[in-house]
């Protein structure tokens, strides 16, 4: 193993399916959110991957995507990376993993096309809208807190409608929760955030967290 190094080290991702005809799908790239005691555990992840090195990383999966399906393989996959960006202001990207499954990325993008219809374009690196319009996300499966347990599922609601966070089907904007069933029991919850720019995106998701750990917080008083 080597230890890569230098002026930016990140960690994103490359989404790929393999057809039964043989061909490989570019579904979409991912900046990975990592945290935990040593920093490598995998919390989030922000879409499409920064287009400093979006293509870059394309390029190699797709070479590993397209041997895998002549071997067979059928379905979602992944490759995952770490690139680093030299003095230059270059990046270098460095396969490291595999992943023959669906991961934690496919949930928020199947979210946003869902949503908001549209491809991932893979050679200009963003998501387009039918009407060729860009989205950007910000989600994570691991918002965790145990003041969230004092929360209920009626009361994330309400937060979230009184706070202007839902997601707004007229813009196409806003904030999408999941693994509710985990909040009150574990503290914990996942959402996606889906904005034009990759600034209201990130604005979104910091914006929930936050709301939600106040109300927690007004409500333990409250209990108090």
């Amino acid at each position: 193993e080597e230890r890569i190094t230098g002026v930016a080290l990140e960690s994103p991702s490359v989404q790929m399916r393999a057809l039964p005809d043989g061909t490989v799908e570019l579904l979409s790239t991912h900046d990975q959110l990592l945290g935990g005691a040593s920093g490598q555990k995998y919390l989030g992840c922000v879409f499409p991957a920064d287009q400093g090195y979006a293509a870059k990383i394309a390029e190699p999966a797709m070479e590993v995507g397209r041997h895998l399906a002549q071997r067979g393989v059928l379905g979602r996959f992944a490759v995952d990376f770490v690139t680093v960006k030299d003095e230059s202001g270059e990046w270098t990207p460095y396969a490291i993993e595999l992943n023959l499954r669906k991961g934690g990325t496919t949930h928020p993008f199947l979210t946003l096309q869902f949503l908001c219809g549209g491809n991932y374009d893979g050679e200009r690196g963003v998501f387009l809208t039918p009407e060729g319009l860009s989205k950007y996300l910000v989600a994570t499966d691991h918002l965790e807190d145990d003041r969230l347990k004092v929360l209920t599922v009626d009361d994330l609601f309400d937060v979230v409608v009184q706070n202007g966070l839902h997601f707004d089907q007229s813009r196409r904007t806003g904030v999408v929760f999941h693994m509710i069933s985990c909040l009150t029991e574990c503290g914990r919850i996942g959402m996606t955030a889906v904005g034009d720019t990759p600034e209201e995106a990130w604005r979104l998701y910091q914006e929930a967290e936050e709301v939600l750990l106040r109300e927690a917080d007004l409500a333990l008083q409250e209990e108090a």
